[in-house]
């Protein structure tokens, strides 16, 4: 039992909820302006994992085709055996499930917004299938986040900083981007579609770099129109330094070094936002 549950949260990859989650929490300690209670807190967390599991596992099962056949992916646990279809089911339910019932535990608004929020994060899985927007699709979905944060805690979208949310669009887009690359060559030949298969590695990674200029500049106007302090800025400069650093180590000749830059440095950018949000809003008064 114990073990076909690592199997389980190794599929989905649960490490990765380290990308969304430090942004929910910074959507919610912005809507307290400070920490928010401890029963918030709780019930964000158990929506996030709930809804990050519900999301990954449906991803596994509707790309079983694509994985299988794809010499990268083909040794996840679907397509490899380990885990049965009615298992991976089972765990999408359940994971989707708890989200709802967590909103529930949360507020009105965050109860009314949760389908669409869990709808969207389903839908991405699909949308390879039709168009190479996919990647502004899934940062839409990812922005829910720290939007679903401040609702959460205010329970009204009133004063709602939107610019972050948009920030959080183009960061995603972009590394999403870069992270495609991996399989260009097999989505053109599976006619799946993302921007590198449709026009190439190294235009994607430029426009990869736009798209993460364009969100550090929203992340920016998010500190103006939140009335952040220096720290802030300390801390989105550090984030930014650390994403000039993944496009250097990166290169569209040469993706080997891929995985280390996507897991490490984009975990880095999503907490040093949250701790620097954190740190500004504990010495506004000071």
């Amino acid at each position: 039992m114990g073990k076909k549950v690592l199997i389980l949260l190794e599929m989905i990859q649960f490490k990765l909820t380290i990308f969304a989650l430090p942004f929910a929490l910074t959507g919610a300690f912005l809507a307290s302006r400070g920490i928010p209670d401890g029963r918030s807190l709780l019930w964000i967390i158990v929506a996030m994992v709930g809804a990050r599991t519900c999301a990954m596992g449906f991803n596994r099962v509707v790309d079983y085709r694509f994985d299988k056949a794809n010499p990268r992916t083909a040794s996840r646990a679907l397509p490899a055996g380990e885990v049965r279809f009615s298992e991976a089911w089972a765990m999408i339910l359940a994971s989707g499930g708890l989200f709802l019932y967590a909103c529930w535990n949360l507020n009105q608004l965050t109860l009314l917004l949760s389908p669409l929020a869990l709808g969207l994060t389903l839908f991405y899985s699909l949308t390879k299938r039709f168009t190479f927007l996919c990647h502004l699709i899934l940062g839409v979905a990812l922005a829910f986040a720290p939007l679903g944060g401040w609702v959460a805690v205010q329970g009204s979208l009133l004063d709602y900083p939107f610019v972050l949310s948009v920030g959080v669009i183009f960061w995603v887009a972009g590394f999403d981007t870069i992270y495609a690359c991996l399989d260009a060559d097999f989505d053109r030949r599976e006619g799946l579609h993302s921007l590198p298969s449709r026009m190439g590695k190294k235009n994607a990674f430029r426009l990869a770099g736009g798209f993460h200029i364009l969100a550090f500049v929203f992340f920016a106007l998010t500190g103006y129109y939140a009335g952040l302090n220096i720290f802030y800025y300390l801390g989105i400069a550090l984030a930014s330094a650390a994403l000039l650093y993944q496009h250097i180590l990166v290169k569209p000749e040469d993706l080997s070094r891929i995985n280390a830059s996507f897991f490490s440095m984009n975990g880095f950018i999503s907490i040093t936002v949250f701790i620097a949000t954190w740190l500004s809003l504990a010495t506004l008064g000071d």
